[in-house]
């Protein structure tokens, strides 16, 4: 079986395979000492999760040169000891940090990246007995465990998203920067396609489309590790903020049961007559400091009030929309939507658009078309 892979390599494909490893090694040499962000200058992305994406990529350039010198040494040694230590190498190192990185995304908490290490318990016990008896018998074995492994992380995956998608809502108004659920999508397929690649593929198409799809991964997780806004800093002040003299009624760590009876009017008197919430990337920090509260109390407010923090911030950026769309209008001055959307506190039309739909149930376009007929 190794013999006919090799029958397919050639000088073109080794030249592909090589800027494959050679993207990965820059990548990696990019995240571990570039200290600012180059591809977005204006964001800063979470440390944690560039040092474990430039291990990912450190391992998938070590993953492309020890393949590379089973190829290029194919005829010296034991060829079928070569390819079982090559792919115990990469189902014990490329699968497992593929999973961290996508783990570390998730900025809601700290999550512990043991058991990671832990299901990988089975896979040296299943090549610990495959290599030594040089049995090919229980290798079915180990792409099945793989395949269960993928579909379950795929599952915790699903789950860890909702949660933290909630998260976000119940403390940030402004998402952008912040929102992964896509590129998890796109993380997952690569997990899948790794799960796939470990089960054995063979011929020129399958090994190129291997390769290309190596290129495009580290673009992909490079471009997202470096458009993700850090929560560390200000998620650690949310979680415990105003745990200070003037506003510890209840400890922040603490779930209150019963609210304070003035929350709506320090609301309304605090953030939405001083129009509080056209301030961009407010948080829920903010808020708590504005009205002399603290997370606890404020958190149960909005469950109480069956909505979040995001959808309560920009509750109030629409009706501030609908104001000035209304007094343009009635001014007759010119203007455009963009610019209305930015006087209320969005950072962009698409933030806006969609903000719009989920408050009124239809596109600003439409609801405009109708308020003017």
């Amino acid at each position: 079986m190794y013999e006919e892979q090799l029958v397919y390599i050639d000088s073109s494909y080794m030249m592909f395979y090589g800027g494959a490893a050679v993207l990965a090694l820059v990548a990696c040499i990019y995240l571990l000492f570039r200290r600012s962000n180059a591809i977005v200058p204006g964001i800063t992305p979470p440390l944690r999760l560039r040092r474990w994406t430039a291990a990912f990529f450190a391992v998938m350039f070590l993953s492309h040169l020890w393949w590379w010198l089973i190829i290029h040494y194919a005829l010296i040694g034991d060829l079928w000891l070569n390819f079982m230590v090559a792919a115990s190498l990469d189902c014990l190192m490329v699968v497992p940090t593929l999973m961290a990185v996508m783990v570390v995304m998730l900025q809601d908490r700290r999550r512990p990246l043991w058991p990671i290490a832990a299901i990988q318990v089975p896979v040296v016990a299943f090549f610990a007995v495959c290599i030594p008896q040089r049995s090919n018998t229980i290798v079915p074995l180990i792409q099945y465990y793989f395949l269960f492994l993928g579909v379950g992380f795929i599952i915790y995956m699903v789950l860890a998203l909702r949660q933290y998608r909630l998260w976000l809502c119940d403390n940030y108004a402004d998402l952008e920067h912040k929102e992964i659920r896509y590129s998890i999508m796109a993380l997952v397929v690569g997990l899948l396609f790794n799960v796939f690649y470990l089960s054995g593929t063979t011929g020129m198409v399958a090994q190129y489309a291997v390769q290309a799809f190596d290129y495009m991964f580290v673009i992909l997780l490079l471009w997202r590790v470096e458009t993700l806004q850090t929560l560390d800093d200000t998620s650690d002040t949310a979680a415990g903020m105003l745990d200070s003299e003037e506003d510890t009624a209840m400890p922040a760590l603490e779930t209150p049961t019963t609210l304070p009876p003035d929350i709506d009017l320090l609301l309304e008197g605090r953030v939405e007559a001083t129009q509080l919430y056209l301030r961009h990337d407010i948080k829920i920090g903010d808020l708590c400091k504005a009205i002399g509260t603290n997370r606890s109390y404020l958190s149960l407010y909005f469950k109480r009030q069956n909505t979040t923090y995001n959808a309560y911030i920009n509750g109030l950026r629409i009706q501030h929309f609908i104001r000035l769309y209304r007094e343009a209008v009635a001014a007759k001055r010119t203007f455009t939507v963009q610019q209305l959307a930015e006087e209320s506190g969005f950072r962009n039309y698409a933030t806006f658009g969609k903000a719009f739909k989920q408050q009124m149930g239809q596109t600003a376009t439409a609801w405009m078309r109708d308020a003017a007929e």
